[in-house]
């Protein structure tokens, strides 16, 4: 009998590392680590724990991995990429499908990987760089556009 634990992709939980130092990978509650549990979350967290504070939160109702484990500046960065990246359909410049397509496009990932939660500090970087340009010529463009509007205003209203 097979007493390693396998989730619903088939990867072995025992055979996970963490990336940062190399231990285990234990597939934990996340009581301890968020401040708040209510929704009991479950994460995968590096044996080291809290030394190395490496881990990642599982889809809810699963044992698969949101993304990939990270430390606390890396979780960070992609709070930060999915701040910048969300604006990009929530602000209506592009659909969601669209933004995604973009991602993958700028990663040069297909578009099932095309995931905040599977990139590392260097595209990190570059998802909140190339969002805040987008938004930014977004804004300017409605800017000058508003100008135009309110001047063609104007001189119909003289």
């Amino acid at each position: 009998m097979n007493k390693r634990k396998k989730n619903r992709k088939g990867f072995s939980m025992s055979q996970m590392r963490c990336p940062y130092c190399g231990g285990p990978v234990t597939y934990r509650s996340a009581d301890g680590i968020y401040h708040d549990n209510s929704r009991n979350t479950m994460l995968y967290v590096c044996s080291h724990y809290p030394e190395c504070d490496a881990y990642v939160r599982v889809h809810t109702g699963t044992n698969i991995p949101v993304g990939t484990l990270a430390n606390q500046e890396l979780r960070a960065l992609r709070r930060t990429a999915h701040h910048y990246f969300d604006q990009l359909y929530q602000s209506g410049l592009m659909s969601k499908q669209d933004a995604y397509q973009w991602l993958a496009d700028l990663i040069c990932a297909p578009l099932s990987q095309a995931h905040i939660g599977y990139l590392g500090e260097y595209y990190c970087k570059q998802v909140i760089e190339e969002s805040r340009k987008l938004l930014e010529r977004s804004r300017e463009k409605q800017r000058r556009c508003s100008r135009f509007r309110i001047m063609e205003g104007g001189v119909a209203a003289s």
